[in-house]
C-alpha cells in the first residue's frame, strides 16, 4: 500500500519522499498524511489546507510524530478485515449420457 510507504518516509523525517507518494492519494487518509508532510516541512498554511481536506482538526501541538502515530492507529481501525479465500472446489468429471 502506497500510504504505508509514505508513513515509512514520514517516520524517517523524509517529507520530500513522503510527499511524492501522498500527492497522488485523494482519500481522507491520504489527505491527512499530506497534511502531516507539510507539518513536518514547516509549511503550516498548506498543512492546514490538507487537514481540512481530510476532515481533521489542525493539531494544536503541531507534533508530527504524534500525528503519524494517530494516522497509523486510525489506519489499523479502518483496515478491511482479511477475508480468507473460499476453498477450491474440484469439478466432478462429466459422465457420458
Amino acid at each position: 500500500m502506497a500510504l504505508n510507504t509514505a508513513i515509512r518516509h514520514l517516520k524517517k523525517g523524509d517529507w520530500a519522499k513522503a510527499h511524492a507518494v501522498v500527492q497522488n492519494d485523494a482519500s481522507h487518509m491520504g489527505c491527512w498524511a499530506h497534511g502531516i508532510v507539510h507539518l513536518l516541512e514547516g509549511d503550516l498554511g498548506n498543512a492546514r489546507y490538507w487537514y481540512r481536506r481530510a476532515g481533521r482538526p489542525f493539531p494544536r501541538e503541531r507534533d508530527p510524530s504524534a500525528e503519524i502515530d494517530a494516522l497509523v492507529a486510525q489506519m489499523k481501525v479502518e483496515a478491511p478485515m482479511k477475508v480468507e479465500a473460499p476453498a477450491k472446489v474440484q469439478a466432478r468429471p462429466r459422465t457420458a449420457t
